[in-house]
């Protein structure tokens, strides 16, 4: 078994108790490993609500399909670990090919190491001195450990430098140029000459090494097919030509790093056409929300509107009815404590009464959200009521791990047959 296997296996030994909110009050004391062999059921197991859910069967499609598209196209894969920081859901990516995990923050770093992640790809500068002398014994202590961090200023880099020498650190440590998607974008150097001035002063820093570009194609302003190819066909041609001017002479490889979870196709179709350069070209996709996708936001923006293929929502919401005060209102008990609403509010599929589940009505509609209640426009004729469960889609991953520690995973029967452990 391999460290990350072992240390993630190692989850199920962890105790249950008040911190896990959802889970049957009478599983306090048990392993998650005892809980998830009772294999109980979200009908009868004793589960309370609010109770967020994953879908066995969805997750596993969705992990098996940018497993296989990218693997067509050429591409390495790096997920995005902010959207679970699940270290079990790194574990299957890292099973299914991906050549690393990508993160944003030191914590997030950290995450990773801890269970054993061997390549990490940070999405972002790093100028945090604690954390750079962190991450440089982590180098130096583990020659097997490959990290790889943004750059974009000659002020970023040589207080990269200045950290990474005060503390001894004895490996240098990889870099990539991020390049700016354009004006009034997000991080990154906004021009050519600028992404040149940052390579000449990673190369007159002795603790860094300068291995490639890098980039997030969905910051281009007015992001549309065209503009988005007209971005990435820069950050390759910049590739090129930092190559040419010998940038990249101590690297083994060049990476060229695009891609969030709206525009993979368009990367997929731009780095197809990276020509020859000095050394072998890494072409490396970042995309993290394709693992759990969601009902609205993503829906609605990923390449697979476009391009064949499909991804499917695996996050399902159970909620209760509590009050039904009004006609055509009625309120659950889950608000922002415990449903993403930052890209668009949760949205009912289905209820559940005494007399058996059934498809939500079209008037059913959440429709204002408050710290623990759903507030629920109910058509006139509807006969939802109190005690009745609502089961709802929700929209951005990403903020619906962060609210759920402990998550379990149903089968498509109900059964729960696992649950995964976040680390926010």
């Amino acid at each position: 078994m391999d460290v990350v296997a072992e240390r993630v296996a190692a989850l199920r030994e962890e105790r249950l108790d008040h911190r896990f909110k959802g889970l049957p009050p009478d599983a306090a004391g048990l392993t998650v490993g005892e809980l998830a062999a009772q294999r109980r059921t979200l009908t009868d197991g004793g589960f309370t609500t609010p109770l967020l859910v994953l879908s066995a069967e969805a997750l596993d499609h969705n992990l098996g399909v940018l497993e296989h598209w990218t693997e067509e196209r050429g591409l390495a894969f790096a997920p995005h670990g902010k959207t679970s920081m699940a270290p079990q859901l790194f574990a299957r990516q890292l099973e299914r090919g991906a050549w690393g995990i990508t993160v944003a923050v030191p914590h997030q770093v950290r995450v990773c190491r801890a269970f054993g992640v061997p390549r990490i790809f940070l999405a972002n500068e790093l100028v945090d001195a604690a954390a750079l002398r962190w991450i440089g014994a982590e180098l130096d202590a583990d020659p097997g450990f490959e990290f790889v961090a943004y750059v974009d200023s000659v002020r970023g880099v040589q207080l990269m430098q200045d950290a990474l020498a005060a503390a001894g650190v004895r490996r240098r440590l990889d870099v990539v140029v991020e390049l700016g998607a354009g004006d009034g974008a997000r991080t990154g150097a906004r021009t050519e000459a600028d992404c040149a001035d940052v390579a000449a002063a990673v190369a007159a820093a002795g603790q860094l090494r300068l291995v490639g570009v890098a980039g997030y194609e969905a910051e281009v302003p007015d992001a549309g097919p065209e503009p988005v190819r007209a971005w990435l066909r820069r950050l390759v041609a910049l590739a090129a030509e930092l190559d040419r001017g010998g940038a990249f002479g101590g690297a083994e490889q060049i990476i060229v790093s695009a891609g969030g979870s709206a525009w993979f196709d368009a990367v997929a179709d731009v780095f197809a056409g990276i020509g020859g350069m000095s050394r072998p070209v890494l072409p490396l996709l970042r995309s993290g929300a394709y693992v759990t996708h969601d009902d609205a936001h993503y829906a609605r923006v990923t390449p697979f509107t476009r391009v064949p293929g499909r991804l499917e929502p695996a996050f399902r919401l159970w909620a209760q009815v509590v009050s039904r005060p009004e006609p055509g209102q009625a309120f659950l008990n889950a608000g922002k404590r415990d449903v993403p609403y930052d890209l668009g509010l949760p949205a009912p599929v289905a209820v559940r009464s005494a007399a058996g589940l059934r498809p939500a009505p079209a008037g059913l509609v959440v429709g204002r959200l408050s710290d623990q209640h759903a507030w629920l426009s109910v058509p006139p004729d509807d006969l939802i009521e109190v005690g009745d469960l609502v089961c709802l889609g929700l929209s951005h991953p990403c903020t619906t791990f962060e609210k759920w520690p402990l998550i379990p995973v149903a089968t498509a029967d109900g059964t729960i047959t696992d649950y995964i452990r976040t680390f926010f």
